[in-house]
């Protein structure tokens, strides 16, 4: 079975807050975050909501926007013009920019998590013809 959920669109099965999950827990084998935490002011409490859902010996793909050259994580709720948040951010409803210490972060609620570097085994050539992200790095985590 497959159930997608989000807070706003239309398109989601579930309507819910990512940091409420109306699942029980050990529900998922697999779950697909794609581009959410960034948005959640209490990713923290996102990525606890996240373990709790998953069942033992399930795993999922967190992806996020990421800065891989900046070693922590970027929070500032002081920066309200959306230009400057967008200039900082990458997108003005971004409330922070993840650094190299996203996996340590996941961690400490739990999970396993490493980094894939997928773009290691591309020619360069290769990485500018299909717009890739040199070094970007697919977060996987796991529950056990």
């Amino acid at each position: 079975d497959y159930v997608s959920t989000d807070l706003n669109s239309p398109l989601a099965s579930v309507k819910a807050d990512l940091r409420n999950l109306p699942f029980e827990n050990d529900t998922f084998d697999v779950i697909l975050c794609n581009h959410v935490l960034e948005h959640i002011p209490d990713d923290e409490a996102a990525m606890k909501e996240l373990y709790r859902v998953m069942k033992p010996g399930g795993w999922g793909v967190f992806q996020i926007p990421q800065d891989i050259y900046r070693e922590k994580t970027f929070e500032d709720n002081s920066i309200t013009d959306k230009a400057e948040r967008t200039r900082i951010f990458g997108q003005y409803d971004h409330v922070r920019i993840y650094g190299l210490d996203y996996f340590d972060r996941l961690k400490e609620v739990g999970f396993e998590a490493e980094g894939i570097n997928y773009t290691a085994d591309f020619v360069p050539e290769d990485i500018e013809r299909y717009g890739l992200a040199e070094g970007e790095l697919i977060p996987l985590v796991r529950k056990n």
